[in-house]
Protein backbone atom coordinates (compact mmCIF):
# COMPACT_ATOMS: atom_id res chain seq x y z
CA UNK A 1 0.00 0.00 0.00
CA UNK A 2 2.89 2.31 0.78
CA UNK A 3 4.16 1.99 -2.79
CA UNK A 4 0.67 2.65 -4.16
CA UNK A 5 0.37 5.86 -2.18
CA UNK A 6 3.90 6.91 -3.09
CA UNK A 7 3.34 6.35 -6.82
CA UNK A 8 0.01 8.13 -6.84
CA UNK A 9 1.43 11.15 -5.05
CA UNK A 10 4.39 11.18 -7.45
CA UNK A 11 1.95 11.05 -10.37
CA UNK A 12 0.05 13.96 -8.89
CA UNK A 13 3.25 15.99 -8.71
CA UNK A 14 4.09 15.23 -12.33
CA UNK A 15 0.55 16.08 -13.49
CA UNK A 16 0.67 19.35 -11.56
CA UNK A 17 3.91 20.31 -13.29
CA UNK A 18 2.50 19.31 -16.67
CA UNK A 19 -0.54 21.48 -16.02
CA UNK A 20 1.74 24.40 -15.19
CA UNK A 21 3.56 23.92 -18.49
CA UNK A 22 0.25 23.83 -20.36
CA UNK A 23 -0.95 26.94 -18.55
CA UNK A 24 2.08 28.82 -19.85
CA UNK A 25 0.49 28.47 -23.29
CA UNK A 26 -2.52 30.36 -21.95
CA UNK A 27 -5.54 30.51 -24.23
CA UNK A 28 -3.46 29.98 -27.37
CA UNK A 29 -4.38 26.29 -27.96
CA UNK A 30 -8.07 27.15 -27.73
CA UNK A 31 -7.68 30.24 -29.91
CA UNK A 32 -5.81 28.21 -32.55
CA UNK A 33 -8.51 25.52 -32.50
CA UNK A 34 -11.27 28.13 -32.91
CA UNK A 35 -9.47 29.80 -35.80
CA UNK A 36 -8.90 26.45 -37.50
CA UNK A 37 -12.63 25.74 -37.22
CA UNK A 38 -13.46 29.15 -38.70
CA UNK A 39 -11.03 28.50 -41.55
CA UNK A 40 -12.70 25.16 -42.30
CA UNK A 41 -16.11 26.88 -42.26
CA UNK A 42 -14.93 29.53 -44.75
CA UNK A 43 -13.43 26.84 -47.01
CA UNK A 44 -16.68 24.88 -46.91
CA UNK A 45 -18.68 28.03 -47.72
CA UNK A 46 -16.40 28.93 -50.64
CA UNK A 47 -16.66 25.39 -51.98
CA UNK A 48 -20.46 25.45 -51.67
CA UNK A 49 -20.73 28.81 -53.46
CA UNK A 50 -18.31 27.71 -56.19
CA UNK A 51 -20.37 24.58 -56.83
CA UNK A 52 -23.55 26.70 -56.95
CA UNK A 53 -21.98 29.12 -59.42
CA UNK A 54 -20.70 26.32 -61.67
CA UNK A 55 -24.04 24.52 -61.67
CA UNK A 56 -25.89 27.78 -62.40
CA UNK A 57 -23.60 28.36 -65.38
CA UNK A 58 -24.22 24.82 -66.65
CA UNK A 59 -27.99 25.32 -66.33
CA UNK A 60 -27.86 28.76 -67.98
CA UNK A 61 -25.79 27.46 -70.91
CA UNK A 62 -28.17 24.52 -71.34
CA UNK A 63 -31.14 26.92 -71.37
CA UNK A 64 -29.36 29.12 -73.91
CA UNK A 65 -28.79 26.15 -76.21
CA UNK A 66 -32.44 25.16 -75.88
CA UNK A 67 -33.61 28.69 -76.70
CA UNK A 68 -31.52 28.68 -79.88
CA UNK A 69 -32.94 25.28 -80.78
CA UNK A 70 -36.50 26.52 -80.20
CA UNK A 71 -35.91 29.60 -82.35
CA UNK A 72 -34.76 27.36 -85.17
CA UNK A 73 -37.90 25.24 -84.76
CA UNK A 74 -40.13 28.32 -84.85
CA UNK A 75 -38.51 29.44 -88.10
CA UNK A 76 -38.96 25.95 -89.52
CA UNK A 77 -42.65 25.80 -88.49
CA UNK A 78 -43.31 29.23 -89.99
CA UNK A 79 -41.73 28.12 -93.24
CA UNK A 80 -43.87 24.99 -93.23
CA UNK A 81 -47.04 27.08 -92.77
CA UNK A 82 -46.46 28.60 -96.19
CA UNK A 83 -46.86 25.22 -97.81
CA UNK A 84 -49.66 23.53 -95.85
CA UNK A 85 -52.78 22.45 -97.69
CA UNK A 86 -55.32 22.46 -94.87
CA UNK A 87 -56.40 24.60 -91.95
CA UNK A 88 -55.84 21.68 -89.61
CA UNK A 89 -52.16 21.47 -90.57
CA UNK A 90 -51.82 25.25 -90.29
CA UNK A 91 -53.43 25.30 -86.85
CA UNK A 92 -51.21 22.43 -85.65
CA UNK A 93 -48.08 24.31 -86.71
CA UNK A 94 -49.40 27.51 -85.09
CA UNK A 95 -49.84 25.61 -81.80
CA UNK A 96 -46.27 24.26 -82.03
CA UNK A 97 -44.99 27.80 -82.64
CA UNK A 98 -46.91 29.17 -79.64
CA UNK A 99 -45.62 26.40 -77.36
CA UNK A 100 -42.03 26.94 -78.52
CA UNK A 101 -42.31 30.70 -77.97
CA UNK A 102 -43.81 30.24 -74.50
CA UNK A 103 -41.03 27.80 -73.65
CA UNK A 104 -38.44 30.30 -74.93
CA UNK A 105 -39.89 33.08 -72.77
CA UNK A 106 -39.73 30.86 -69.69
CA UNK A 107 -36.17 29.79 -70.47
CA UNK A 108 -35.05 33.39 -70.93
CA UNK A 109 -36.50 34.28 -67.51
CA UNK A 110 -34.75 31.26 -66.03
CA UNK A 111 -31.50 32.40 -67.63
CA UNK A 112 -31.87 35.83 -66.03
CA UNK A 113 -32.40 34.22 -62.62
CA UNK A 114 -29.43 31.91 -63.12
CA UNK A 115 -27.26 34.82 -64.24
CA UNK A 116 -28.27 36.75 -61.11
CA UNK A 117 -27.53 33.73 -58.96
CA UNK A 118 -24.09 33.41 -60.55
CA UNK A 119 -23.27 37.06 -59.91
CA UNK A 120 -24.46 36.87 -56.31
CA UNK A 121 -22.44 33.68 -55.71
CA UNK A 122 -19.37 35.36 -57.26
CA UNK A 123 -19.77 38.36 -54.93
CA UNK A 124 -20.24 36.09 -51.90
CA UNK A 125 -17.16 34.05 -52.87
CA UNK A 126 -15.03 37.19 -53.05
CA UNK A 127 -16.29 38.33 -49.64
CA UNK A 128 -15.74 34.88 -48.15
CA UNK A 129 -12.19 34.79 -49.52
CA UNK A 130 -11.42 38.12 -47.88
CA UNK A 131 -12.69 36.84 -44.53
CA UNK A 132 -10.77 33.60 -45.04
CA UNK A 133 -7.52 35.47 -45.61
CA UNK A 134 -8.09 37.52 -42.45
CA UNK A 135 -8.67 34.36 -40.41
CA UNK A 136 -5.74 32.60 -42.06
CA UNK A 137 -3.43 35.51 -41.26
CA UNK A 138 -4.50 35.54 -37.62
CA UNK A 139 -4.17 31.76 -37.46
CA UNK A 140 -0.61 31.87 -38.81
CA UNK A 141 0.28 34.46 -36.18
CA UNK A 142 -1.23 32.49 -33.30
CA UNK A 143 0.33 29.23 -34.51
CA UNK A 144 3.70 30.95 -34.55
CA UNK A 145 3.21 32.23 -30.98
CA UNK A 146 2.11 28.80 -29.80
CA UNK A 147 5.02 27.14 -31.57
CA UNK A 148 7.53 29.45 -29.90
CA UNK A 149 6.08 28.77 -26.44
CA UNK A 150 5.92 25.03 -27.12
CA UNK A 151 9.55 24.90 -28.26
CA UNK A 152 10.60 26.87 -25.21
CA UNK A 153 9.14 24.25 -22.87
CA UNK A 154 9.37 21.21 -25.13
CA UNK A 155 12.19 19.49 -23.25
CA UNK A 156 10.48 19.96 -19.90
CA UNK A 157 7.17 18.67 -21.25
CA UNK A 158 8.82 15.61 -22.80
CA UNK A 159 10.68 14.88 -19.57
CA UNK A 160 7.48 15.06 -17.55
CA UNK A 161 5.57 12.92 -20.04
CA UNK A 162 8.29 10.28 -19.89
CA UNK A 163 8.23 10.41 -16.10
CA UNK A 164 4.45 10.03 -16.12
CA UNK A 165 4.61 6.99 -18.39
CA UNK A 166 7.10 5.31 -16.05
CA UNK A 167 4.80 5.91 -13.09
CA UNK A 168 1.71 4.59 -14.89
CA UNK A 169 3.41 1.21 -15.32
CA UNK A 170 3.63 0.92 -11.53
CA UNK A 171 0.03 1.96 -10.78
CA UNK A 172 -2.93 -0.43 -10.75
CA UNK A 173 -5.63 0.34 -13.32
CA UNK A 174 -8.30 0.61 -10.63
CA UNK A 175 -6.21 3.01 -8.55
CA UNK A 176 -5.46 5.12 -11.61
CA UNK A 177 -9.14 5.31 -12.56
CA UNK A 178 -9.99 6.47 -9.03
CA UNK A 179 -7.20 9.04 -9.20
CA UNK A 180 -8.41 10.38 -12.56
CA UNK A 181 -12.02 10.65 -11.41
CA UNK A 182 -10.99 12.72 -8.41
CA UNK A 183 -8.48 14.79 -10.39
CA UNK A 184 -11.05 15.75 -13.02
CA UNK A 185 -13.66 16.55 -10.37
CA UNK A 186 -11.23 18.59 -8.25
CA UNK A 187 -9.61 20.68 -10.99
CA UNK A 188 -6.36 18.77 -11.15
CA UNK A 189 -5.75 17.96 -7.49
CA UNK A 190 -6.51 14.37 -6.49
CA UNK A 191 -3.74 13.51 -4.01
CA UNK A 192 -2.69 15.99 -1.33
CA UNK A 193 -0.59 15.92 1.86
CA UNK A 194 -1.50 17.02 5.37
CA UNK A 195 -0.46 20.59 6.16
CA UNK A 196 -0.68 21.88 9.72
CA UNK A 197 -3.20 19.24 10.64
CA UNK A 198 -5.44 19.96 7.66
CA UNK A 199 -6.15 18.60 4.18
CA UNK A 200 -3.97 20.55 1.74
CA UNK A 201 -6.78 20.36 -0.81
CA UNK A 202 -9.68 21.99 1.04
CA UNK A 203 -7.80 23.16 4.18
CA UNK A 204 -10.34 21.52 6.48
CA UNK A 205 -8.94 20.11 9.73
CA UNK A 206 -8.24 16.39 9.86
CA UNK A 207 -8.97 14.73 13.25
CA UNK A 208 -5.77 13.80 15.14
CA UNK A 209 -6.77 10.12 15.24
CA UNK A 210 -7.17 10.12 11.46
CA UNK A 211 -3.77 11.76 11.05
CA UNK A 212 -2.24 8.87 13.00
CA UNK A 213 -4.04 6.40 10.73
CA UNK A 214 -2.84 8.22 7.60
CA UNK A 215 0.76 8.03 8.84
CA UNK A 216 0.56 4.24 8.93
CA UNK A 217 0.37 4.26 5.11
CA UNK A 218 -1.78 1.13 5.16
CA UNK A 219 -4.84 2.27 3.19
CA UNK A 220 -6.34 5.07 1.13
CA UNK A 221 -7.73 7.86 3.27
CA UNK A 222 -10.32 10.06 1.55
CA UNK A 223 -10.94 13.53 2.94
CA UNK A 224 -14.48 13.58 4.28
CA UNK A 225 -14.88 17.21 3.17
CA UNK A 226 -13.49 17.36 -0.39
CA UNK A 227 -13.08 13.70 -1.41
CA UNK A 228 -9.37 13.94 -2.22
CA UNK A 229 -6.82 11.27 -1.26
CA UNK A 230 -4.70 12.43 1.68
CA UNK A 231 -1.16 11.08 2.16
CA UNK A 232 1.34 11.37 4.98
CA UNK A 233 4.53 13.45 5.13
CA UNK A 234 6.50 10.23 4.82
CA UNK A 235 4.86 9.47 1.45
CA UNK A 236 5.62 13.01 0.30
CA UNK A 237 9.29 12.60 1.19
CA UNK A 238 9.53 9.16 -0.43
CA UNK A 239 7.90 10.41 -3.62
CA UNK A 240 10.16 13.43 -3.82
CA UNK A 241 13.20 11.19 -3.50
CA UNK A 242 12.11 9.00 -6.45
CA UNK A 243 10.92 11.68 -8.91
Amino acid sequence: MEDKLKNLYALQQVDTQLQEVLELKGDLPGIVADLEEKLRAHDARIKELTTLMKQSKINRDAADVEVIDLQEKVEKYKAQQLHVKSNKQYDALTKEIEMAELRSVKLEKDMELLEGRMQLAKTDIEAAKVLREEVNGELDEKRKELGEISREHEDEELRLQHQREKLLVRIDKQDYERYERIRVAKKGKAVVPIKRGACAGCFKAVPPQKILEIRTNTRFYICEHCGRIIVSDQIVEMSSATT
